[in-house]
């Protein structure tokens, strides 16, 4: 169901899944949607995860630019041509939503993840895609007291060279990492995987960090041309082996 809950910039709609069976109190996780904001595809995903015994809530983070329904691409994107046709008012709501404007919101999705009816006290997971993936890492980082677990899958730019690039945060962090690379991503470079990974070693943070071979940036996401069946399965797997492992543990 869609709730809407207090933003930084005003009121934001948020996607919570619960499971579908079984009592609570649950763990409760974020999901950070991909660029092309929240749909069926996302609320299929939070529904499957969900179902493992977590509350989920999914928020609109480009609540500034209108709802959800007003930013649903509309459009087939299961051909590279829609796909890219999406992107192409997609893709600048990415930029607009900088480091200054997402973090105040970050601290706004933790606080109403924690007020759900249902979210078992005690620590949090977070986990991304695509530009998600960097706010999953930016909450662990902000958050390190609470955030037990944070995962990115097809992320780009986690480890840039620019001064808020998100892997510099890495130091104030506690969680247990785990990210899934798209291979051949022009977001997420060898390089910037290499230095990804140096930044979590440095940090002394357990964490996978792994590229997925033959998955292109976007591999989850079943409505778009960039799916990749295998790559999802193996996602969902060791996502959910890191939210059993620090959550339930």
């Amino acid at each position: 169901m869609l709730i809407k809950i207090p933003a930084a910039e005003g009121t934001a709609e948020a996607l919570v899944a619960r499971p579908s069976t079984g009592v609570g109190p649950f763990p409760g996780v974020i999901l950070y949607m991909d660029a092309f904001g929240l749909r069926p595809r996302i609320q299929e995903m939070a529904q499957r995860i969900a179902d493992w015994g977590y509350v989920v809530l999914a928020p609109n983070v480009f609540y500034r630019e209108g709802t959800a329904a007003e930013l649903d691409p509309g459009t087939d994107m299961t051909t590279p041509e829609g796909r890219a046709a999406a992107g192409k008012a997609a893709f600048p709501r990415v930029g607009r939503l900088t480091t200054d404007k997402a973090q105040p919101d970050i601290d706004a999705w933790v606080a109403a993840l924690r007020t759900l009816d249902g979210v078992a006290p005690g620590p949090i997971g977070t986990f991304g895609y695509c530009m998600g993936a960097r706010l999953a890492v930016r909450t662990a980082t902000a958050h390190p007291g609470v955030v037990a677990a944070c995962g990115g899958f097809h992320g780009g730019g986690l480890a840039t060279e620019a001064p808020d690039s998100p892997h510099l945060g890495l130091g104030k962090a506690s969680a247990r990492f785990v990210f899934g690379h798209a291979d051949h991503d022009q977001s997420m470079d060898p390089d910037a995987v290499a230095r990804l990974g140096e930044a979590l070693d440095a940090a002394g943070l357990e964490a996978s960090n792994e590229i997925y071979p033959g998955a292109s940036h976007g591999y989850s996401m079943a409505d778009t041309s960039a799916f990749h069946a295998e790559a999802t399965e193996r996602h969902f797997r060791e996502l959910r082996a890191l939210l059993d492992s620090t959550l339930k543990g």
